[in-house]
Formats: structure tokens, C-alpha cells, sequence
């Protein structure tokens, strides 16, 4: 009869309603459960059980009872799935709509913009020609120039074909790429493209800017947007199809060389042990300047004003200079960590050294034709260096060229060091040190105001406030201790190293201003955490507009237009696994934070939302970052070759008056190393 009481135990609290409430929805778990289709079980009253949360059910059979809806006290998420589990369709429609009104494809206040993926090269089809690895130096003719296809002339961000038509069209030709080299049995190198990259071609690896452009890495190809003044951002270039996958990119938007002018661009990308580099001009045409070997996997690529340089944790640097067209590889100590400052390159190095190279003579000061490495420090404990950063003081006639560097060690340490003007020639000094890391420290920063340090368990961050007096780093009261928290994120056990690249969480940002820490909590998300490095405090928390993954991010300050009053701004780029690139004002961020001193702020997730974030993977087949202490990457750095060096020790770097003013940009990093 449709007036039968039915009696319910939902989760151990009692309910009684009529059959008509429960069943007046068509199609829902309660007709289905009233009519038989679902079998039920019963308690020792006879009352119909159902093992779900008796708080959120209440909410729903009032709405079955009256149609009326009470969200008090209750989560909206968690009651919209409850709805869809008892299939109330009115609810979830209701549910969903005031979900809706916080939500937006256009974004937040902070988001900026969004860029379509490009139009994805096709694989050659012809065989592939073989390359030479006698020697290190394979740059190939300068008269060999090839102009960028159609389609990588400058553009609207929006291209016209649409991702579906580029996906389909790659993996169309992926087939015949794999078709092809499993009959011709190609060797290649064990940073070949696994089945990830077949299937999905278009997600994004990594993201680098420099100056108003940046550089977008996919699985097998790079290509290169430009910010203009009034059109916003335009796809300018796109390389050709790679078969080996990307494992590194360098972008230089400001070429220097003699008689030409600052019109050309250089993009370098590494796969295993290979270094492929272009010269690309404002128009989108492109010449490939060549292909070098460096004999073993590129750990690190970046650009030191006009030259490149790849660096190797097996104790390898290849420098490729633009004035004299040459590449050359030197043996060095195996490397554990890097920083660059001006014009120099300091290497952090297996035996407990600090090593520097000065790249801006580099064409002219050489040894037996080697580079000329000086031994700078060695630290009292002969620890591995693995993590470095410099510091350089504003130039002043009372100050002159002091020098601080900060690096870590692998039992924990943080040591300071400088050199001061009046001791030039006789080395830095040991300023301080700090032992509260009981695991291998992988990163530090020091900036004007604050020291930062980073261990390998779960990102531990201690930080501490430093005290300057006209500029340099002082003991009166020294620097004290600030903060201490966690930067917890989960990666995939088997990952590439281009994801542990595009996913470096920082700290970002000038070494004068205010830095922040990015933290992607776990690999599948949509959300970003954005927090500053001096004490963890949320700045602000991004959200994918369109609810996909985000694969890769960075943080870029972009150049002021050339009106009058234009200032730079630092945005967060976001490449996501649908190929899209989206943008956050970062710089707005930070203004609406400031504004808002004396509030209280959170950190990271919450548990609440670390609970949610974790329902979107599985933590049996994740580990934390960058590993458990201790740290394998640290500890298993391979020996390499026995160098003599220069006995130069104690020694010190003599800076000329332009260091540091051709970039201005320090980005300290640790390389990853994973045996």
C-alpha cells in the first residue's frame, strides 16, 4: 500500500517515513531497495538497513518530505554525495547549481589568462640519420638553416586547429612511428618516450620564462611564446618532432653577440645525454645551431648570459659559447648542487668543495684546454655539498664586492660563508652554522632578509630572519631562528625527469623581494598552494579553470610594457596534462595578502583538504619527496674521474664592476639525482 510506514537503520540511528516519501523520485536507490532490484538487509527489529552517515540522510528525507533543503553545519560536497549515492536527482541538481555560484570558467581574481596547446609536429618518416658520438663537439653547418613551418609564425594565442584534431592527428602518427622502429629495431638511449608519451603527446613536461617570453616542453617537441605590449601573449615557434623524449629545457631571450643585434632568441632542450640548440628570431624562423653529446645524462641545462651549460651529477659540464661556436666538456668532481652568480658558476661538489667558473672569460682563460676551475671552499667536515646558494650585496663604496654563500651538506649542516672586500685573495670565511636538519639538506636559499633550508624528510623548511647592516650580513643580533614547516608532496614512484623538473616547488622569486614556495600536494590535481618561504603563511590557493590536472608550473616575472608607469609583474604559469598553459597574478597575490596584515592565515592544505586531495590517488604506490631520509639521491652520487686541479685554495672571486647586472635573476636549484 502506498501509505506503509517503512522503518530504516541508517547507520545505526532510527527513521521512519512512508513508502510514498521515499519513492515519490522515480528511478532513485529507494525504489529500486522498495521494489526488490537491490537486496536489503535487516536489522534484529526489522527495520531496513543501510550502512551510510545518519547526519547527512537526515538532511536528505527532509528534503524528500517537504522539499526543503537546511545546509547548516553541513558540507556541501559531502551532502552532494550522499545525493548522487540515493540518486535524488532535484538535490543534486540544487547541489550542483550552488556549487556553480563560487565557480567560474573565467576564473578568480587572479587568474590572468590561458593559451591553447599548439598544433603538435608529425614525426619524420624518413630513416633517421645516425649520429656521430666520437666526439663531443658535433655542431652542425651554420649555413643550414631551416625556416619554421606556417604555422609557427606569430599568431593569436588561440590556434586554429582544435586539441581534438592535434591529438588525433599525433596519435595517428605515433602508430606509424611505432610501427615503423619496431621492424627497424632503432637503438636508442634509455630516456626513449615510454607508452606515456604515446597516449598522451600533448601534456605539458615543463615550463621556463625568460624576460617576455617563455618556453612550453611537451613529451616531443618545445615551442616558445611572446608577449607583446597590446596583443598579448602569441605562439611564435614550435621545434621539430623528437623522437627521444625531453628531459630538459633552457631558454635565453637575450642573445648577446657581436655585430648583430638583440633580436634572436636561443632554446636548448636535452634527451639522455644529447643537447639539441636553436637560434629562433622574432618572426618565428628558425636555425638549428647543433647537436652536442655530453657522454652522460643531462642533470641540469640553463644559460649563463649567451652560453649554455649542461651539467652532469657523474661530474660532467658542457659549455656551449656563442662568440667562438664551440662546445667543450670538462671533468670535474661529481656535482650535487649549483648556483650561478653574474657571471659565475659555483659547483657544489661530492668531496665537500666549492668550485667556480668564470664563464664571462671563459673563451680566453683556459689551461691546457680546460676550463679553468678554482677550488673556492672546502667545508671543515668534507661533507657533500648538496644544496648552494650566493648571495651578492647591492654595490656601494662602503661595501664594495661581498660576497655570501649558503650552501647544505648531506649530514644536515647549513654553513654561511663571505668573503670580504678587504680579504680578496685570501677566501671566505665561515660566518655561521646551523645543525638543525637531522636529514640531507636539498635546498637553501638566502635572500636580503631571510636564510631558507630544505631537508629530504617530507621538505622540511626551517627559516631564519638575517640582519644587514648598510647591506651586508651582520651578527649584531645575527640571524634567528623564524620558522619551521613542511612542504609535503607525493610524486610517482617511476617518474621522468622532466616531471620532477616542471614540479620544482621553489622558492621563487628575487633574492629582494618577497619568495614563495609552490606546493602540488599530490601528482593528479587541479590546486595549487601557494605560500611564502620565510614563514609558510598562504598567499593564495589556484584552481585549474577548466578542472584539469596541472602537469608542470613556474613562477616568471614578466617585463613592463614600454608605457610610462608599466612595472614588472610575476605570474605562475600552469601547464596542464590537456596542453593548455593558464596564468596567475602572482604579483596581486602577494598585494592582497599584504594588505590583509594581522589576519590570521593558514598554511598548506588542511586536514580537511589534504583528505580530499588524497582521495585522488593511491598512497601504496607513492613516496614522499624528494625521498626518505636518507636521501638516496644524495648519498649514491657516482665517483667520477680523478682531476688535478689548480692548487689555488684558499682563493676568492674577484667580481668585476657589471657582474650580476647582464640578468639579474638567481635561481638557485639542487640537482635531482635519481640512480
Amino acid at each position: 500500500m502506498p501509505g506503509d510506514v517503512i522503518h530504516l537503520n541508517v547507520g545505526g540511528t532510527r527513521f521512519s517515513t512512508s513508502r510514498q516519501t521515499l519513492t515519490w523520485i522515480q528511478d532513485s536507490f529507494f525504489t529500486s531497495l522498495l521494489s526488490g532490484r537491490i537486496l536489503s538487509l535487516k536489522d534484529e527489529t526489522g527495520a531496513i538497513f543501510i550502512d551510510r552517515d545518519p547526519k547527512l540522510f537526515s538532511v536528505i528525507l527532509n528534503f524528500l518530505r517537504s522539499k526543503d533543503v537546511d545546509l547548516s553545519g553541513i558540507s556541501l560536497s559531502a551532502l552532494k554525495h550522499e545525493a548522487e549515492y540515493f540518486g535524488i536527482t532535484p538535490l543534486v541538481r540544487r547541489l550542483v547549481l550552488c556549487e556553480d555560484l563560487d565557480h567560474s570558467s573565467c576564473g578568480d581574481v587572479l587568474f590572468h589568462g590561458s593559451l591553447g596547446p599548439p598544433c603538435p609536429p608529425m614525426p619524420e618518416i624518413l630513416e633517421k640519420k645516425p649520429v656521430s658520438q666520437s666526439t663531443s663537439n658535433i655542431t652542425r653547418s651554420p649555413q643550414h638553416t631551416t625556416q619554421a613551418h606556417a604555422r609557427s609564425q606569430s599568431m593569436h594565442v588561440n590556434p586554429a586547429p582544435t586539441r581534438q584534431d592535434a591529438a588525433a592527428r599525433v596519435t595517428s602518427c605515433f602508430g606509424c612511428v611505432e610501427s615503423r622502429t619496431s621492424f627497424r629495431n632503432v637503438q636508442v638511449d634509455k630516456h626513449r618516450s615510454d607508452v606515456l608519451g604515446y597516449l598522451n603527446p600533448l601534456k605539458v613536461t615543463m615550463v621556463q620564462g625568460h624576460h617576455n617570453w617563455i618556453c612550453i616542453s611537451y613529451p616531443h617537441f618545445v615551442c616558445c611564446f611572446r608577449m607583446k605590449d597590446s596583443t598579448g601573449w602569441h605562439h611564435i615557434w614550435s621545434s621539430p618532432y623528437m623522437e627521444n623524449a625531453v628531459d630538459r629545457v633552457a631558454l635565453n631571450a637575450k642573445v648577446v653577440a657581436q655585430n648583430q643585434e638583440n633580436t634572436n632568441k636561443m632554446v636548448a632542450a636535452s634527451m639522455g645525454s644529447f643537447v639539441q640548440l636553436w637560434l629562433i628570431m622574432d618572426d618565428g624562423s628558425s636555425r638549428e645551431i647543433g647537436m652536442f653529446d655530453l657522454s652522460v645524462s643531462v642533470d641540469s641545462l640553463f644559460f649563463i648570459g649567451s652560453q649554455l651549460v649542461a651539467l652532469s651529477q657523474y661530474g660532467k659540464i658542457g659549455v656551449w659559447h656563442s662568440m667562438t661556436q664551440h662546445w667543450q666538456i670538462q671533468d670535474v668532481i661529481p656535482i650535487t648542487s649549483y648556483d650561478t652568480a653574474g657571471s659565475f658558476l659555483l659547483l657544489g661538489c661530492q668531496n665537500g668543495s666549492i668550485y667556480y667558473i668564470d664563464m664571462q672569460k671563459f673563451p680566453l682563460r683556459m689551461k691546457d684546454n680546460d676550463l679553468l676551475v678554482t677550488e673556492l671552499y672546502k667545508d671543515p667536515s668534507e661533507d657533500m655539498v648538496t644544496a648552494l646558494s650566493v648571495y651578492l650585496t647591492p654595490k656601494t663604496s662602503l661595501s664594495g664586492n661581498w660576497i655570501e654563500i649558503a650552501y647544505g651538506t648531506s649530514s644536515g649542516t647549513v654553513r654561511v660563508i663571505v668573503q670580504h672586500p678587504e680579504t680578496v685573495g685570501h677566501g671566505p670565511q665561515l660566518f655561521q652554522t646551523f645543525t638543525v636538519h637531522r636529514s640531507p639538506v636539498t635546498k637553501v636559499m638566502l635572500s636580503e632578509k631571510h636564510l631558507v633550508s630544505v631537508c629530504s624528510e617530507y621538505n622540511h623548511v626551517r627559516t631564519w630572519s638575517v640582519t644587514r647592516f648598510r647591506g651586508m650580513i651582520s651578527t649584531q643580533p645575527g640571524s634567528t631562528p623564524l620558522a619551521s614547516f613542511k612542504i609535503v608532496s607525493l610524486d610517482e614512484v617511476e617518474e621522468q625527469a622532466s616531471c620532477s623538473t616542471g614540479n620544482d616547488f621553489g622558492p621563487y622569486g628575487e633574492q629582494d623581494d618577497q619568495q614563495v614556495f609552490i606546493q602540488k600536494t599530490v601528482p593528479e590535481t587541479d590546486k595549487l598552494f601557494i605560500r611564502l618561504s620565510s614563514n609558510g603563511q598562504r598567499v593564495c590557493v589556484i584552481s585549474s579553470v577548466d578542472n584539469s590536472s596541472i602537469a608542470a608550473f613556474c613562477v616568471h616575472e614578466c617585463e613592463g610594457s614600454n608605457r610610462m608607469g608599466s612595472r614588472p609583474r610575476r605570474y605562475i604559469f600552469t601547464g596542464h596534462t590537456n596542453g593548455t598553459i593558464q596564468m596567475w597574478d602572482l604579483t596581486t597575490a602577494l598585494e592582497m595578502m599584504n594588505k590583509s596584515d594581522g589576519e590570521v592565515r593558514k598554511g598548506g592544505p588542511t586536514p580537511e583538504e589534504l583528505m580530499k586531495l588524497l582521495d585522488q590517488c593511491d598512497l601504496t604506490s607513492r613516496n614522499t619527496t624528494p625521498s626518505i631520509s636518507p636521501a638516496p639521491s644524495v648519498l649514491q652520487v657516482p665517483m667520477g674521474p680523478t682531476v688535478s686541479y689548480q692548487s689555488s685554495r684558499p682563493s676568492s672571486i674577484a667580481m668585476d664592476s657589471d657582474v650580476g647586472e647582464e640578468d639579474g635573476n638567481y635561481y638557485p636549484d639542487t640537482i635531482v639525482t635519481k640512480i
